[in-house]
């Protein structure tokens, strides 16, 4: 694609080919691997608190004071963490190719280079203040990492602003690596507070919002651009994101659940919170008002013959599925596989709720047309 001088920044781009087909075949393979990689290091980190490898690597961002990488020492728990780890920087590396990818797609050689230049600066500010952070006896790496966060999500702003077209796909791509770069931050908090279980718990959800954002992405990325209408009756619209509400709750419930259960992360660190038992009860209640919504919606998205009625049946499956999981797993005591798998079904139930509620719109076709 070759360069052009940046219009007044606008909401869509009016017309043009679909997304895809400007883009090619490089970013919608970096879109799905980078689909594919958020719910794999779901798997990985479930894997890490089920194994009770959560202090496999007692520091960060070393795994010891004295080695990057797991010693013999520490077994088999050291090498689960540290592959969790090292799954971090497979998801950021796929996550900033996606956006290069993108901004070259959509803004041309002037996007990537404005990125670039973002990136040195913060490398640079990171590094004075992880050099100001050590001279003060400070926690240095994490000052640096919070520094990072920064200016990423200063380069976000302005990216997003200054593009003329189809900001859905530049804010997504954005989202995305921000995103990674704060679970890595967060990560280490979580391994310097002993796995605090409220931090463990908002380290899952957002890596859950983040298989959602990087699946929203693949939607609009074949989506035609342009102004977007309602494709279904108000109170439908209105239903699904009372569903969503429920859906919300539900994983929330879970979360709590799961973290004051028996898989802490480590055998040493024990809960002393909520009563689990009572918890799964509440966490089954939004679970089965989530599952009679959805019903509802797919038998009537199917009668009237509306758009998102196949994802809705892709969520009532998966709803179905978790509600078989969540109930044998609590009839066999927890067993440490279930629960992995219940978590990864949970992030995909989410991203399949996701692609439901884009395709309460449709394109409009008189705008484009105009």
């Amino acid at each position: 694609m070759t360069d052009t001088a940046v219009p007044a920044p606008v909401a869509e781009e009016p017309t043009g080919t679909p997304p895809s087909a400007r883009a090619g075949r490089a970013l919608r393979t970096f879109a799905w691997l980078s689909f594919v990689a958020e719910v794999i290091i779901i798997g990985t980190g479930g894997a890490v608190r089920l194994t009770g490898s959560g202090l496999g690597c007692s520091e960060w961002p070393l795994c010891t004071p004295e080695s990057l990488v797991p010693t013999p020492e520490q077994g088999i728990h050291g090498v689960i963490e540290f592959g969790n780890r090292t799954m971090t920087g497979v998801v950021g590396l796929l996550a900033i190719a996606v956006l290069m990818l993108t901004l070259r797609a959509v803004n041309g050689r002037r996007g990537v280079v404005s990125a670039l230049w973002f990136a040195l600066a913060g490398l640079i500010a990171a590094a004075v203040a992880y050099l100001v952070g050590a001279a003060l006896g400070w926690a240095a790496f994490p000052l640096a990492s919070a520094v990072l966060l920064v200016v990423v999500i200063a380069a976000a702003v302005r990216s997003v602003r200054t593009t003329p077209r189809r900001r859905d796909l530049t804010a997504l791509a954005w989202i995305a690596l921000v995103g990674v770069v704060a679970q890595a931050f967060v990560g280490g908090i979580t391994v310097l507070t002993g796995l605090n279980p409220f931090i463990v718990g908002f380290h899952y959800v957002a890596s859950l919002l983040l298989v959602c954002v990087t699946g929203a992405f693949l939607v609009r990325l074949h989506d035609e651009p342009g102004l977007r209408v309602r494709a279904v009756p108000p109170w439908f619209a209105a239903a699904s994101h009372v569903t969503g509400l429920a859906l919300a709750a539900t994983i929330f419930f879970g979360v709590l659940t799961t973290g004051n259960g028996p898989h802490s992360g480590d055998a040493e660190v024990i809960r002393k919170g909520f009563d689990a038992t009572l918890l799964a009860h509440v966490h089954s209640w939004p679970g089965y008002i989530l599952t009679a919504l959805v019903l509802a919606l797919t038998v009537t998205a199917w009668i009237l013959r509306l758009p998102p009625r196949l994802w809705l049946t892709v969520l009532l499956v998966g709803i179905g599925i978790q509600v078989v999981v969540g109930v044998w797993q609590a009839r066999e005591g927890l067993p440490a596989l279930l629960v992995g798998i219940h978590m990864v079904l949970a992030a995909l139930t989410a991203a399949a709720y996701t692609v439901v509620v884009l395709r309460l719109k449709r394109p409009d076709a008189e705008a484009s047309a105009g």
